[in-house]
């Protein structure tokens, strides 16, 4: 930011006066990561040492002053006996906010600057201070006027000196900022407008930001961070997921295993059991290899005196050189499959005189032209809606890619190029009949985003992405359409989420064909059932956690809700039906407020589960006391994960069957 704007927007913002004190440290002393409560002015009175400001480290001496934002981590390590003065303070933007400071604010926001220099002239700056400590100290409304006034001399002074050599204050790195408060405090409930209050800065522009730099969201980064360090705690201690939800950040076991599966693929139960295959096969999503959890507190760089540098991160520049690269390399294949394009045309083709049996047969050819011309009538687009826009994709599409909807796909009769690894070894294969020699011509593309090298070398046509996040990557390498599998904590209805796929690709009548024999299928099973659950009876959905219980929904639920509660038709509790959200997570205690007469639990944790079918509260449910449980699933790897129509057929088989005594 130009000095002279610096000045202007000191001139618009109302300054509060929040804290203005001294301190001496004793020598080799430290003061470590002091979080700064407000924007600061730090006064070397005297001694010598070292102080860091997030993490840039600066040679300090007599005299000397530092600058830091509202969030900055403040470390002092002194060489000798040192005394400083810390002058704490708000600037709020005038109100109402003017046209000219909101744009001067967009340039860098000069309160949230880091700097230490050595005033050339540092008497009359050092005065300023001392009169303020004095003043602050007396505490009367009288003092707090003559402070405030001493306190724009000391501004005054300070941008006097600062112009007069010639020095211009860097702006932070927010987003480097912003990391760093993440990777400190995701054990919080931290939220995107936390984040910014924090750092002092808008939620909209940092979110921005990371989208500049980082090509994610704060709260995408968050839930990686979040996932990363659960996966440690899983491989590495006995943790209960519960424990590990409330160490992580995470309100309860239930909501860290829906992050942990929508950014791994795999859920936390299964990580556990497999995590030494799962490292072999590089299983996990490459964005998530490079972020670091724990960084190292030393500094990044020396600063000395007057060098006015921003702080970039070791680890965020390695990510940022890599998406570099990988965007190179998209842009160069593009580049090259254009040339060899290009050369399969030679213009000599097109002037080269016919030959005698050419002119032969130009009856022949006429009739071929024809031909052709009605097939070119034909459209070879169209337009699809998604949350992000229409998006225009090929007709009939030949090399298709996609984090999710495995089943969808091969249910329309496509099998993809390339997918997510979950989808490459789903619940409902084996028993689908989706052989190794279908699998054989799918390309395993990792977690999630995709790999984008190995994407990019498929050329696909069309990709289908299921993750905000991941999309603006996927359409540097070609037509994306954006189909959300979740919608906060709740999953759209599985036949309207199959119908969207058909959409796609213009197979609607497949769609509703298979769901016409779907239906009747349903339909059927209903007579089967009839009577095992009488008139007036109502149905429950579980799934046991540690020290939780979840409780599915009547609509937007997973794991057989649907099937359940809408295929099957069998009555939810008043509690399911009034549920926002696709479950609730209630404590053990409340278990009875809400179960039904009948109770269906599926078995996604095995030892959780069996605790609570053998406690006391549990046999006194009357559902468990009249036999009428059933039990279905098996560690989330089994039908009930995904709702594809593969899926769908075997759930419905499978509780039908639970129901009539006959469990498969």
């Amino acid at each position: 930011m130009k000095l002279d704007n610096h000045i202007r927007l000191w001139n618009q913002v109302y300054v509060e006066l929040v804290d203005i004190r001294s301190n001496r440290m004793e020598r080799a002393e430290e003061l470590r990561g002091y979080r700064l409560p407000a924007s600061a002015f730090l006064y070397i009175k005297r001694g010598m040492g070292r102080v860091w400001l997030d993490g840039a480290e600066h040679r300090i001496r007599p005299d000397y002053l530092i600058h830091g934002g509202k969030g900055t981590s403040l470390t002092i390590a002194a060489n000798e006996e040192l005394t400083y003065y810390l002058i704490l303070y708000r600037a709020s933007p005038p109100v109402p906010v003017q046209r000219d400071f909101a744009r001067l604010m967009e340039d860098g926001n000069p309160f949230q600057f880091r700097y230490v220099f050595a005033p050339r002239y540092p008497l009359p700056l050092g005065d300023k201070v001392e009169q303020m400590l004095r003043g602050w100290q007396e505490a009367t409304d009288l003092s707090k006027v003559q402070v405030k006034s001493l306190f724009y001399q000391f501004i005054y002074e300070l941008l006097w000196q600062l112009h007069q050599q010639q020095i211009k204050p860097a702006k932070p790195d927010m987003v480097t900022l912003a990391v760093r408060y993440i990777e400190e405090n995701y054990h919080q409930p931290l939220t995107l407008d936390a984040i910014a209050k924090a750092l002092d800065y808008s939620s909209g522009h940092l979110s921005r930001l990371f989208k500049t730099e980082l090509h994610t969201s704060p709260i995408h980064f968050l839930a990686q961070v979040r996932v990363l360090r659960t996966m440690r705690l899983l491989a590495e201690t006995e943790a209960t997921l519960q424990e590990i939800a409330e160490s992580v950040g995470f309100p309860d076991a239930h909501s860290l295993s829906r992050s942990f599966k929508k950014h791994t693929g795999v859920s936390p139960t299964y990580y556990r059991q497999n995590k030494d295959k799962l490292a072999e096969d590089q299983d996990l999503p490459s964005a998530m290899q490079g972020i670091a959890v724990s960084r190292k507190t030393s500094p990044f760089y020396t600063v000395n005196e007057n060098d006015y540098q921003q702080i970039t991160g070791r680890e965020l520049d390695m990510q940022k050189k890599s998406k570099i690269a990988a965007m190179t390399t998209v842009l160069s294949l593009s580049l090259l499959m254009g040339a060899c394009s290009n050369s399969a045309n030679p213009a000599s083709e097109s002037s080269a005189q016919p030959s005698a049996s050419a002119k032969a047969s130009e009856p022949a050819a006429t009739a071929s032209a024809s031909a052709s011309t009605q097939q070119e009538t034909e459209p070879t687009t169209r337009t699809v809606s998604t949350p992000k826009g229409d998006v225009v994709v090929p007709a009939d599409p030949k090399r298709v890619a996609a984090d999710q909807y495995m089943g969808h796909l091969l249910k329309l009769g496509i099998v993809p190029v390339g997918v997510r690894t979950f989808m490459m070894d789903e619940g409902w294969m084996a028993e689908a009949g989706i052989g190794q020699e279908t699998l054989a011509n799918v390309e395993d593309l990792g977690g999630f985003p995709m790999n984008l090298e190995k994407l990019t070398a498929l050329e696909p046509d069309l990709i289908i992405g299921s993750v905000e996040d991941s999309i603006e990557q996927y359409e540097k390498i070609g037509t994306t359409v954006f189909l959300p599998y979740w919608t906060e904590l709740s999953t759209a209805g599985p036949l309207e989420k199959f119908r969207s796929v058909s959409d796609i690709f213009g197979k609607r009548e497949e769609a509703e064909q298979w769901i016409a024999e779907y239906e009747k299928k349903a339909a059927e099973a209903r007579e089967k059932i009839k009577g095992v659950v009488k008139d007036g009876e109502t149905v429950s959905i579980v799934q046991i956690a540690d020290k939780v219980v979840y409780v599915f929904a009547a609509e937007g639920g997973n794991y057989g809700s649907s099937t359940i509660y809408e295929m099957l038709q069998l009555p939810p509790t008043d509690i399911a039906k009034s549920m926002k959200e696709g479950f609730e997570s209630i404590s053990v205690e409340k278990l009875p407020e809400y179960m039904g007469d009948h109770i269906f639990v599926y078995y996604g944790a095995k030892e959780a589960t069996d605790e609570m079918m053998n406690s006391k509260l549990w046999k006194g449910l009357s559902a468990v006391q009249n036999n009428q449980v059933y039990v279905y699933g098996n560690e989330y790897y089994d039908e009930f994960v995904m709702e594809d129509p593969f899926s769908l057929e075997q759930q419905l088989d499978t509780i039908v069957g639970l129901l009539l005594g006959n469990p498969s």
